[in-house]
């Protein structure tokens, strides 16, 4: 009985598979398809940056390191050169890799740092200020990918982004009150005044100049314009001048990782 009952089932599916349903006029096709490739990040400036890569005949790879730059001026929130990430590829031929360029803990980082001397946790001492930021990854992440994986030279990846640094971007009304919301903490990590310090509106444009220097440094001295010299003394000092532990030689030994994906099929 069981078995006639499946059947059955099945021919019911089988059929009514086969009949043309016309979807209802209140559902409506949203999103975006396309042909050859897409790029898509939380800002349209980022985006278009590394979407005028792939123009120009960049691959996948070099686009991602374009926006990933990008968003470090467009959407310091979540993208930033003191930040890190993980990226997951899989090729056209099937090929599949991963790359962990997340943040590192220094080296004088110790297991019991955030406890106090009764095991007690520190409030904010591991979620606010100089003791609060690992060693960075963003910028050598980048550059892994880049040297592996990328097909333009890294000028064409880097001096979109400086040009928008310097250009400067429109501060959204999300972005407004989230400044808004996070200006008193800016305040209490930093001893000096800061970009975020102003009332910034939506609609108003926010530079980066500094930013922009940054990255010209290391459009000149690749990855060692960000761990070695002018950038990393400088990183190193505010952090240590803000209580913190990062010190030049903890930028100056990052290194990404290599990550061993598990790959397996799965049936939905």
């Amino acid at each position: 009985m069981k078995h006639i009952l499946y059947t059955t089932l099945l021919l019911s599916l089988f059929v009514s598979c086969k009949k043309e349903v016309k979807a209802p006029e209140t559902i409506k096709k949203t999103g975006l398809i396309t042909q050859n490739a897409m790029v898509v990040s939380a800002r349209v400036e980022a985006s278009k940056i590394g979407n005028d890569i792939l123009k120009k005949g960049g691959n996948a790879f070099d686009a991602m390191a374009a926006t990933e730059l990008a968003l470090a001026v467009a959407y310091p929130y979540a993208g930033n050169l003191g930040g890190g990430g993980f990226m997951v590829y899989r090729k056209a031929n099937g090929e599949t890799g991963a790359i962990d360029y997340r943040e590192k803990a220094p080296m004088a980082a110790t297991k019991n740092m955030y406890l106090d001397k009764d095991g007690n946790v520190i409030p904010e001492k591991s979620t606010i200020g100089a003791m609060a930021v690992g060693v960075p990854g963003t910028v050598a992440g980048v550059f892994e990918v880049h040297k592996k994986l990328g097909s333009l030279p890294i000028e064409d990846i880097l001096n979109p982004v400086i040009a928008l640094a310097k250009k400067g971007v429109l501060v959204t009304e999300k972005q407004e009150k989230r400044i808004a919301h996070y200006q008193p903490l800016f305040k209490k990590a930093n001893k000096d005044s800061i970009l975020f310090d102003k009332a910034w509106k939506a609609n108003d444009t926010i530079k980066h100049p500094n930013l922009a220097e940054t990255l010209e440094r290391i459009l000149e001295h690749g990855k060692d314009g960000f761990y070695k010299g002018e950038t990393a003394k400088t990183l190193a000092n505010f952090v240590q001048e803000n209580g913190g532990i990062i010190t030049e030689e903890d930028l100056a030994s990052y290194e990404p990782n290599g990550v061993h994906l598990l790959v397996f099929l799965m049936m939905i």
